[in-house]
């Protein structure tokens, strides 16, 4: 898995879990893709725990104690992706 982003390694499991929910295809083909996806969430919690351990390192005081900071999504990011489905 050589070059492979967090985003490609998502969009790879969506397709896969397309395909095997579509149906239609061999039983060793479903295992194969079965295996695949295995393989790209075990990728992906992998980048998740990295990004967590990132976060907590980022919000530790002076002191080293980890600081619970609210988190408040900026309601302006919301606004484009609704307009788009009207």
């Amino acid at each position: 898995m050589t070059n492979l982003t967090f985003e490609k390694a998502l969009a790879e499991l969506e397709q896969i879990v397309a395909k095997l929910e579509k149906g239609g295809i061999s039983l060793n083909e479903s295992l194969a893709l079965f295996e695949k996806g295995v393989k790209m969430s075990r990728f992906l919690r992998a980048e998740l725990d990295k990004a967590e351990r990132k976060v907590e390192i980022l919000l530790k005081d002076e002191k080293g104690n980890l600081k619970a900071e609210d988190f408040e999504a900026d309601p302006d990011d919301d606004a484009g992706e609704a307009g788009g489905n009207a």
